[in-house]
């Protein structure tokens, strides 16, 4: 479990000028990425979220007490597994199907009501774009889910995060045993080449960041 203790003298102010400060949180992230890894090779480990917060040892005494099956109800779940990332990244024009246009649909017709027409049709098409996106991010989730043990979707990242520009229409993460991780970058490469326009990303594997199983009380 990682933890910070908070000065409450200086309040919650300075923290949160520094969360959004992207080089202090990078840097802070890394760290904690790091303590956690280390952990790890010790044995299951829980990892608290960055940026936890307790104001004393006594209060992690307590939280450890009130919460003793809860913890270890959690270790249970993750011993000998681990955490896999998988995105989804989407490719716009491979993804559109440019809608047919019906025989002298625009013979006749002014200048602005042809505009409106073909304003209304790229509507239309990206619209049926994001919606054949969303169907292939569920389709993948849900064949990776069935490898599993326990699957979360997660909000796409942002890419001044990321430093991708590629569309990502999806983020997920999976919580998968030790000895079936091979099985399961297999499935993740064979989805890759079964749904045109999208391009699938593998990562991990992670502490269990995702599945960690602890809802944390007021610090």
């Amino acid at each position: 479990m990682s933890t910070r203790i908070c000065d409450t003298r200086s309040g919650e102010g300075p923290l949160q000028r520094n969360l959004e400060d992207l080089d202090w949180l990078a840097a802070t992230a890394r760290a904690h990425d790091g303590v956690v890894a280390a952990v790890l090779r010790c044995g299951p480990t829980i990892p608290l979220r960055l940026a936890t917060l307790y104001l004393d040892d006594d209060r992690i005494r307590a939280l450890l007490d009130e919460r003793q099956q809860d913890f270890a109800a959690a270790l249970r779940q993750v011993t000998g597994r681990s955490e896999w990332g998988v995105k989804a990244y989407g490719d716009a024009k491979l993804l559109a199907q440019p809608p047919a246009e019906e025989p002298g649909s625009q013979g006749g017709r002014g200048k602005g009501t042809a505009y409106l027409l073909r304003r209304r049709a790229e509507l239309t098409a990206q619209q049926d774009i994001e919606r054949r996106a969303a169907a292939h991010a569920q389709e993948i989730h849900s064949a990776l889910g069935h490898h599993a043990v326990d699957c979360r979707r997660q909000q796409v990242t942002d890419p001044v995060i990321t430093g991708k520009r590629a569309w990502m229409i999806f983020n997920g993460t999976y919580l998968v045993d030790d000895k079936l991780a091979d099985e399961f970058a297999s499935v993740v490469a064979a989805l890759d080449t079964e749904h045109q326009g999208v391009a699938l990303e593998l990562t991990g594997p992670w502490p269990p960041y995702s599945f960690s199983g602890i809802d944390q009380a007021n610090p």
